[in-house]
Parts: C-alpha cells; structure tokens; sequence
C-alpha cells in the first residue's frame, strides 16, 4: 500500500480530485481529523524505547535504505 498525501489550494481542487478518483473506482480513505494519524499506546512505548536505547547507547542510527529494507520484508 502506498499513501498520498495532497495540499489542496481550493476546495474546487478537492472536489476535482475525488471525482476522479470515484470515476475509476479507487478505494480510498480521507483522513481530516487529527485522530486519524495517533499512534496506539503500543506504537508511542515502541518509540520511546527505541528512543531511550539510542541515548543510552544500546543501538545506533541506521541509514534509511537499510530500514526501509527491513520493512519490505515485514
């Protein structure tokens, strides 16, 4: 699954879109509401643990290409 993201200028822009993409018949979700993008309480602990390994030595940064291998094979 990939998401994109659009900055609307209008909301004639919007409109046009979205009839668009109805016209092909595409599912997608509209995500307006803030709610829509919290992580679980699950997600924010992963975070910070990750966050406290990091300064406390434990694990070191990564170059992106080698995280985004790992997750393709998630």
């Amino acid at each position: 699954m990939t998401t994109l993201t659009f900055n609307f200028r209008s909301e004639q822009e919007e409109k046009v879109l979205l009839a668009f993409l109805d016209s092909l018949q595409y599912d997608y979700r509209r995500a307006r509401d803030p709610e829509d993008f919290r992580f679980s309480e699950q997600e924010a602990e992963g975070l910070l643990q990750t966050k406290r390994d990091f300064l406390e030595g434990r694990t070191t940064a990564r170059p992106w290409e080698e995280i985004e291998c790992n997750l393709r094979r998630a």
